[in-house]
């Protein structure tokens, strides 16, 4: 009997809050045997799959940093596995791997974006897409690179989102650096984790009825650098409290993919007020030096300076109400989707 690969679609483009029955759909095809592939291809089992918020903006038929989904397109997605096949003299099989190999069970790829990983004492192969990946390299880059980045010791950094798999590298970064750390997320177990365990100087609950006197009250001497993932009210709350000189790097708007309409900040002239600066940041611009930060985060993790904490589903079929999940808060650290056990022996059947 022939495996089958589960693989799941994207089928209908959302407006506004996306439904996932509706816009995602489960297939399975064979998967392909060593006759199938071409020389210079391997076959990649995956065991685990990232999911992010910028996956709602690749719904989207605008211009963006990476192109639209297309309908009936593999959803996208980042996987750390195993190479299993190989008609490649570059990966042989037992090779662990990382890719942009989607969301499915069994890749096949012609290894140019196949990246091979040895993990480093305490570290491990879901790292690669958390700590390793492209959120622990857009804490690292963001907070630390670039006009915005270009930081003093002592000085104030806010985090939205601080609990989340950015978030929360970006305040351990931070405070590695010698600043004086405030992190935002959106429940008391999340705000005693960024405290307690990751060494943030303050969390603050957004949800909290007070949320902007307990800000106002954190920031005396104001905000230098604001690290926003999450947009909308709280990045104009923020903007309010900026200090001379202050830098905003925005990096993310949780709070606003799922809108019908962007609301944008209406503070945004306190940036003149205060010399301030707002940009964009997008980590692909930094490609060229992603193992820099590899390294930096790889000693920082093995000195127990940095701490990582990941929310793991099971299945791949629950990928698309995972996904919802994220964007309504209910993970604590990177949200990983389990597809398959990292010791799971498949290769006799195929």
């Amino acid at each position: 009997m022939s495996l089958e690969n589960t693989r799941i679609l994207f089928v209908k483009r959302p407006y506004g809050l996306f439904e996932p029955s509706e816009t995602f759909k489960i297939v399975k095809e064979p998967v392909p045997s060593q006759n199938d592939l071409s020389n210079g291809q391997v076959l990649v089992k995956n065991f685990y799959l990232s999911l992010d918020p910028a996956m709602r903006g690749m719904m989207n038929d605008v211009r963006s940093y990476t192109p639209p989904l297309a309908i009936n397109e593999l959803m996208r997605g980042n996987t750390v596995g195993e190479i299993i096949l190989s008609k490649n003299s570059n990966f042989k099989v037992g090779d662990k791997v990382t890719g942009p190999f989607g969301w499915q069970e069994y890749a096949v790829s012609d290894g140019k974006d196949v990246i091979k990983i040895v993990p480093p004492p305490k570290a491990s192969l879901r790292d690669y897409l958390g700590l390793f990946g492209i959120t622990g390299l857009t804490a690292y880059f963001g907070l630390l690179y670039g006009e915005l980045g270009k930081r003093k010791t002592d000085e104030t950094v806010v985090i939205s989102g601080a609990a989340g798999a950015t978030g929360s590298v970006v305040g351990q970064i931070a405070k590695l650096k010698g600043a004086r750390v405030i992190g935002i997320a959106g429940t008391p177990d999340k705000c005693a984790w960024l405290v307690d365990e990751l060494g943030f100087d303050v969390a603050l609950n957004y949800r909290d009825p007070d949320f902007a006197e307990q800000l106002t009250k954190a920031t005396p001497n104001y905000i230098d650098v604001y690290f926003d993932n999450v947009g909308g009210d709280i990045l104009n709350l923020c903007l309010k409290r900026i200090a001379k000189f202050a830098r905003i790097v925005l990096c993310g708007a949780i709070s606003q993919y799922n809108e019908k309409a962007y609301k944008g900040p209406s503070n945004y002239v306190n940036l003149i007020a205060q010399s301030g600066k707002m940009e964009g940041f997008i980590v692909y611009n930094y490609k060229d030096r992603y193992q820099e930060a590899v390294i930096d985060l790889s000693e920082w993790l093995q000195q127990g300076k940095i701490k990582t904490r990941d929310y793991v589903v099971e299945g791949l079929e629950n990928a698309p109400q995972a996904l919802l999940r994220l964007f309504k808060g209910e993970n604590t650290g990177k949200m990983l989707i389990k597809i398959s056990d990292e010791d799971e022996n498949v290769k006799s059947q195929l």
